[in-house]
């Protein structure tokens, strides 16, 4: 079964003067539907309480919510789905941990690795990038740009595929 993935995804991000929980109130409330709470510097304690939050907001406004690489949480709070960033994950062990009832989405960065994403046959979709800079993650990998994109035209490429990584918009 097919799942709905939205054609544009808020991400979350470590910010110091805005909060995980300001940021999902702001995208939302901005007419975003897919909401990706990603956070890599709390303890699983922290993390639930803010779930917990970012989960009541999103259901206010019918948005989805996605989990960045906690999936072991997912039984723990009320989140649609797990998008996992460890290019070498099992996602087959994954899939099996959250069933298929969640969505499970990964990152790819070169079209061998988005081809992996999508031949392991139990992820939704694939977060692609990066398109262009970001500061919002440190990344040594090549900036796909355009050129990048029009790439995967030549690709046997069936899932859906988000592109990540851009300009950095004030907040």
């Amino acid at each position: 079964m097919r799942k709905y993935i939205s054609k544009f995804h808020y991400l979350t991000q470590d910010l110091p003067h805005r909060s995980h929980v300001e940021q999902a109130q702001i995208a939302c409330e901005a007419g975003s539907n897919w909401v990706q709470y990603r956070c890599m510097t709390k303890t699983d304690e922290e993390l639930i309480a803010e779930i917990h939050q970012i989960a009541s907001i999103c259901d206010d406004w019918g948005a989805t919510l996605i989990l960045t690489n906690h999936y072991h949480l997912l039984d723990k709070v009320d989140a649609q789905g797990v998008h996992i960033e460890d290019f070498d994950a099992d996602f087959a062990a994954i899939r099996e941990a959250i069933t298929d009832e969640k969505t499970l989405g990964a990152s790819a960065t070169n079209i061998e690795a988005l081809l992996r994403v999508q031949n392991s046959g139990v992820v939704d979709y694939c977060g692609y990038g990066p398109f262009a800079h970001t500061d919002t993650k440190p990344n040594d990998k090549p900036l796909l740009g355009y050129a990048g994109y029009y790439a995967l035209e030549k690709q046997p490429i069936d899932i859906p595929v988000i592109a990540v990584g851009a300009y950095n918009l004030p907040m």
